[in-house]
């Protein structure tokens, strides 16, 4: 199975910035897209960003563009999403989830693969 394992969450000021990182299993994941998604105490899971891993073609929620930044490194099969300019409201549970296909989706059940989230606080 895919073993997704997400890091480098924390405690930030607004204004700052974090990068999290999705360490991925496998040989290869030239025929996956992944995604970035978050979860805050009440609300559902939202999209947040999303990669075709073969191609690097990128797509993101319209609160996160122009601010976060996904993108992947081939050798050592991880996932990144810059988050610069953060918000209270980026305070979420970040997940990096994987599917199987050369689609971005931007719903929870169309990924098969999940990490087990990283916790990112932005404080006023």
């Amino acid at each position: 199975q895919v073993q997704l394992a997400e890091s480098g969450g924390g405690l930030v000021q607004a204004g700052g910035s974090l990068r999290l990182s999705c360490a991925a299993s496998g040989r290869t994941f030239s025929n996956y897209v992944m995604g970035w998604f978050r979860q805050a105490p009440g609300k559902e899971r939202e999209f947040v960003a999303g990669i075709i891993w073969s191609s690097g073609t990128t797509s993101y929620a319209d609160s996160v563009k122009g601010r976060f930044t996904i993108s992947r490194d081939n050798g050592l099969n991880t996932v990144y999403l810059q988050m610069n300019n953060l918000k209270p409201e980026d305070t979420a549970v970040y997940s990096c989830a994987a599917r199987l296909g050369i689609l971005i989706k931007n719903k929870p059940p169309d990924y098969g693969y999940w990490g087990q989230g990283t916790q990112v606080t932005v404080s006023s």
